[in-house]
């Protein structure tokens, strides 16, 4: 792996002739309740970004971008949001610069939900001017997060400021993490929630969708190798389908 924190434009040019590839981490500047930061999103995204790419020497780590699509949390404080059309053109920038580079394609690993269109339209875009886009959701994260939890989630795949991620932040910034002030929430989602743009302050309180306080180092670290074990193997078959290293 090569880390474009540390490595210098001779690091990269020496790599490039192996078939490079970006690894891109996205985040979100988003509330995660009283006891988890605002950047909780781009933590987690950069921490198993960096989980992930490790098992990859031609891999180049990129600097996360740490905004999100995260207007459904604009109704609390600190929340600052990309539009949709903001972040697919940031993916879309950052991945033609990759083409540009000489790099052979790119890996996004995205920490936020409200990501996923965006990034799956740059995705799509891109794969239209002939350069591979390998876009991953932390998969394999409902399946680990059913065998480590305790509590249960606030709905079917619905994490955040929760068990799950509060113990992956336990796992990779413990020094951010105030249990102290960890405290649950279970809102009554609506009945058209999914199916019509919705505020989640309309229905919830604290910000927070499940129960933190069960969360653990050792349930964030067994959530985070999960993902990145998962994420290794379609990285390795994206890699064989298009003979990028």
């Amino acid at each position: 792996m090569l880390d474009a924190a540390t490595a210098s434009t001779n690091d990269i040019a020496a790599a490039l002739p192996g078939g490079l590839f970006g690894v891109l981490p996205v985040g979100a500047v988003e509330q995660h309740g009283a006891h988890l930061p605002l950047l909780t999103d781009t933590v987690l995204a950069s921490g198993v970004a960096r989980r992930v790419a490790a098992g990859f020497e031609r891999a180049l780590l990129l600097p996360a971008i740490a905004y999100g699509d995260a207007w459904t949390a604009e109704g609390w404080a600190g929340t600052l949001s990309f539009s949709p059309d903001t972040l697919r053109a940031a993916v879309l920038d950052i991945g033609r610069g990759l083409q540009r580079l000489g790099a052979r394609g790119l890996v996004t690993v995205n920490g936020h939900f409200g990501n996923r269109e965006p990034i799956a339209l740059a995705a799509r875009m891109l794969a239209e001017e002939g350069f591979p886009v390998l876009h991953l959701d932390y998969p394999k994260l409902e399946a680990i997060a059913g065998e480590v939890a305790e509590s249960t989630p606030a709905g079917p795949g619905f994490y955040h400021a929760d068990e799950i991620e509060t113990s992956m932040m336990l796992a990779l910034a413990p020094e951010t993490v105030r249990m102290d002030l960890a405290e649950p929430e279970y809102p009554e989602f609506p009945e058209l929630f999914g199916s019509e743009p919705m505020p989640l302050s309309a229905f919830n309180a604290s910000g927070v969708f499940g129960d933190p306080r069960p969360a653990t180092a050792e349930k964030g670290e067994r959530i985070i190798a999960a993902i990145a074990e998962e994420s290794q193997r379609l990285i390795r078959l994206w890699i064989e389908k298009w003979s990028i290293a």
